[in-house]
């Protein structure tokens, strides 16, 4: 394929994260997406508990008991020959490191409020990241269908705590019982909005047509509207791709009320895959998606999305050229070349082979450890991307399994679970002991029931003696006499990386105004 083909099938693509707090609506916004693209006959039911609860982006066991999203998952879907790449990220903060892994997959972001409850601390954390990387965000104010903040109130918000400019591109007809849906500010259309409709609203119309307004809710809908376009900033395509502006949208995902709209907006506005930067050949470059050669990085690794085979699927998202099944890639680094046989797409945890894939696209690798989270593969081998970084955890914690002629088998299953990017493991120099990291007390209830479940091993969690690990660079000789000499509190990780494990930040502190030649990180970069 000639590369101006190539240039124009990645274009096509629109590769985009979904963020949110917990419970503003993220995974049931994700379903009526793949609806109105027709991936999916009907959203899953949602309840609050039983063996029915299960949607299509939450397949992991304890996702679906609790009802709440803890892994990312990758969803490829297509509408109006737009290819659509959707990573559903984890809302919980306990999660943290997975989501920020997954947005450096992500070439867009919509961001879901709750109508009621504005920017939730979660969503501001999760903003942060956007920030860092310049993705731009699409926001999506839903529940309109429950009584709502004043949609100005929210606008303000967003320009106030996220220093982002708010262009709304619809405006709601009222909120929550008196809901009637939402003019198109960028001309006379109303997508009217039916209470007792699940999916079915009626289509657009001339606003003076709008049956299910009142003359004096069209006279108040137009002041209104003519209020917001004179005092809010009109949308500019430059400034929303440049990350200071966000195009802002309405709607009730469970109603399946704004959807379609949100997807359109992701099709005309969001950006197609662009030049991602790396190393080629050992120089400064970048790989652009019209290249002909296929490179791409592996942003997570998911192990045993199918427990009856054990497997270990590396997501990898393509930055250049056309990929084909049974292609040869190179790991930069290492060196090993993997024959992808049975790369696949993902619908969930549904999975079909994928013949061939583009720059955007987010593709599976089965393989047996031979990847790992942050590998650079291409087919020359001589191309590396920006390493993802490794966080130093903030929870410390022994684990034991119950069964002590198990204890190989927790060694290989905490290896397995680790190798993922979401959780730590370090091994002390002294002791038999495993010592697991983790963001938050939900990370260890999770790895409990995955152990359990997964690997048939029932594990305790005990207190450690410490509660900071850092990861320790600088003269090898110097590595060695601070080691000599705090035997006790030396660690290794899953890659054989010296760590400092320490009772305190005050042990951390001291130990580096004593050793100023190592430096003490509470980052890694998995090259």
């Amino acid at each position: 394929m000639s590369k101006p083909d190539l240039a124009a099938q990645a274009a096509r693509r629109r590769t985009f994260a979904i963020i949110s707090h917990p419970d503003a609506g993220k995974t049931t916004l994700t379903e009526h997406l793949l609806l109105a693209s027709g991936a999916i006959r009907q959203a899953g039911a949602v309840r609050a508990r039983g063996e029915n609860r299960r949607t299509r982006s939450d397949w992991m066991k304890i996702e679906r008991e609790r009802g709440i999203s803890v892994s990312a998952s990758v969803m490829t879907f297509e509408r109006d020959e737009v290819v659509f790449n959707l990573l559903d990220t984890p809302g919980h903060e306990d999660f943290s490191e997975d989501t920020y892994r997954t947005l450096t997959a992500a070439d867009a972001a919509v961001m879901v409020l709750d109508a009621a409850k504005g920017i939730e601390p979660q969503t501001l954390k999760l903003f942060e990241v956007c920030r860092l990387r310049d993705i731009p965000i699409l926001t999506f104010i839903n529940k309109m269908d429950r009584e709502a903040q004043d949609p100005m109130s929210l606008l303000d918000e967003i320009a106030a705590k996220l220093a982002l400019d708010p262009a709304p591109l619809f405006w709601p007809a009222d909120s929550g019982v008196r809901f009637r849906g939402m003019l198109d500010l960028r001309g006379d259309r109303f997508l009217g909005y039916e209470k007792d409709r699940d999916q079915e609203h009626p289509g657009p119309c001339p606003l003076a047509a709008a049956t299910n307004l009142a003359p004096d809710e069209r006279a108040m809908l137009v002041e209104t509207a003519d209020l917001v376009r004179e005092g809010y900033p009109s949308f500019d395509l430059k400034a929303f791709r440049e990350g200071h502006m966000t195009p802002v949208y309405f709607g009730s995902a469970l109603r399946h009320f704004g959807v379609e709209q949100l997807l359109d907006g992701l099709a005309d506005l969001a950006p197609s895959p662009r030049a991602t930067r790396a190393e080629v050949a050992g120089q400064p470059g970048e790989m652009q998606p019209g290249d002909r050669q296929v490179s791409g990085f592996v942003f997570k690794i998911q192990a045993n999305m199918d427990p009856n085979h054990r497997d270990r699927v590396a997501m990898l998202r393509l930055c250049s050229g056309e990929f084909k099944r049974g292609m040869k890639l190179k790991v930069q680094g290492t060196g090993k070349q993997l024959t992808v046989s049975a790369p696949v797409m993902f619908m969930a945890s549904d999975r079909e082979l994928a013949e061939e894939a583009y720059a955007g696209d987010v593709i599976g690798v089965p393989n047996h450890g031979v990847l790992r989270v942050g590998d650079s593969l291409s087919e020359t081998g001589q191309v590396r991307f920006a390493g993802l970084p490794d966080f130093a955890p903030e929870i410390l914690r022994r684990v034991r399994v119950k069964d002590p002629l198990k204890a190989k088998h927790l060694k290989k299953a905490l290896e397995s679970l680790a190798e993922e990017g979401v959780t730590q493991l370090f091994r002390p120099e002294i002791g038999a002991d495993f010592i697991v990291g983790a963001v938050g007390q939900l990370q260890f209830e999770v790895m409990a029931d995955r152990l359990a479940n997964e690997f048939g091993l029932e594990v305790i969690f005990e207190n450690s003696p410490f509660s900071e690990a850092r990861w320790i660079t600088g003269p090898q000789a110097e590595i060695d006499a601070f080691a000599n000499i705090n035997k006790t509190a030396m660690a290794r990780d899953i890659d054989g990386l010296m760590v400092f494990l320490a009772k305190s930040a005050w042990d951390v502190n001291y130990a580096a105004e004593k050793r100023p030649e190592l430096t003490f990180s509470r980052t890694k970069e998995r090259a």
